[in-house]
């Protein structure tokens, strides 16, 4: 599963001759220059981004569209850093500025020199082709994910009065014996130091997605890693936020709040869940006079199926083994949090895993193409 160099045109493509061919004037008669050259429309196809530049000016239209039909605003959703249009850029920066002069101390074991050091590197490493493919990747990304939140905050209009709630909850009940879940997981867990640790693993997750990929599109040289990555990560959120539509749901603590009454009221958690509450009454009472957008939705589980994207990426292209260790252990923390804290059902979290899988495999296939052999 080797990244294929893009950059490299196969010798099939740029007519490469054995040095045992004979008749070397025949060849030039029937294959010249100009027939030897890759059709633009192949270079296209196989370039890296194509299919992540496609679908996320086909998902950002499409979310107009929706915005203007439905007569609902469209919002700039704000998080870690302020908005994503600010963040985003200041991530990529940080992370150019920070690589820059992490390489340059290591080749240089000084602070001397550090300046001309990073300013050489510059030269020679950072070509305006690699800036504009990972301003791509971070635009695309952008733009997919501020489709997902906007469609999403679209579903309680769009759904109006359908939710599954009492039906994934009598499964769950079912599932566990005559138990809910996240009541098993309280008295196995406690409702203490533990909430504090899921609850801190959670909320994280909020940062993990921009840095992650940031870091993967900044620091990675290989262009087509960068384009798998940010595919991957824009699949979840359309395949997430379909799935919301197609199974509409709240989730267990907004559903009966009685059976986490146990659980601290200061957690990052508890404070995150009251105020999507809060924003999901002022969205449902008047879309166009609040600024704040709708966020609750429980199937499928995005935290699971961002963050096991994030480890079956990195799994495959091989990182530090204590690093990967440690995103499965934060994985493990974050399915356990969903449950923990009410945000999802177990069918949920098994829909995320779905759509992780899936989102890993097709971004793969779409953004990593090697040329017949």
């Amino acid at each position: 599963m080797a990244p294929r160099d893009d950059s490299t045109p196969d010798s099939a493509t740029t007519g490469s001759v054995s040095s045992r061919a004979t008749g070397p004037a025949v060849i030039e008669t029937e294959t010249p220059t100009a027939l030897r050259r890759t059709p633009t429309w192949v270079r296209v196809l196989r370039w890296p981004y194509t299919f992540l530049v496609a679908f996320s000016i086909a998902v950002g239209g499409f979310t107009i569209w929706a915005s203007y039909y439905l007569d609902l605003p469209m919002r700039d959703p704000e998080g870690f850093l302020g908005p994503a249009y600010v963040r985003l850029p200041m991530l990529g920066l940080l992370f150019i500025g920070g690589g820059l002069a992490v390489q340059a101390f290591l080749q240089t074991r000084s602070l001397r020199g550090l300046r001309s050091r990073i300013t050489t590197i510059v030269r020679t490493e950072w070509s305006w082709s690699r800036l504009i493919h990972a301003a791509l990747g971070l635009i695309a990304f952008y733009i997919s994910y501020v489709s997902y939140r906007n469609l999403k905050s679209f579903l309680p209009i769009v759904r109006e009065e359908v939710l599954h709630d009492a039906d994934l909850m009598k499964m769950d009940h079912w599932l566990f014996f005559g138990h809910y879940p996240a009541l098993v997981l309280h008295d196995v867990l406690g409702t203490g130091f533990i909430a504090l640790i899921l609850s801190t693993i959670y909320v994280s997750y909020l940062m993990l997605t921009p840095v992650s990929l940031a870091a993967v599109l900044v620091l990675n040289k290989n262009l087509s890693l960068g384009a798998w990555y940010a595919t991957a990560l824009s699949l979840n959120w359309i395949l997430g936020v379909a799935s919301y539509y197609l199974v509409p749901t709240l989730g267990p603590v907004f559903a009966n709040q009685s059976l986490f009454a146990d659980l601290p009221g200061d957690s990052g958690v508890a404070a995150l869940q009251r105020s999507l509450a809060h924003a999901r009454y002022d969205v449902l009472s008047d879309p166009w006079a609040t600024e704040k957008i709708h966020g609750i939705a429980g199937f499928a589980s995005l935290h699971v199926s961002v963050v096991l994207t994030a480890c079956l990426f990195f799994a495959i292209i091989g990182i530090n083994k204590w690093l990967m260790r440690g995103l499965w252990v934060y994985f493990t923390g974050t399915v356990l949090a969903t449950i923990y804290f009410g945000w999802h059902y177990l069918i949920d979290d098994v829909a995320g895993l779905a759509i992780g899988a899936a989102s890993v495999l097709i971004a793969e296939r779409v953004t990593r193409r090697a040329p017949a052999t």
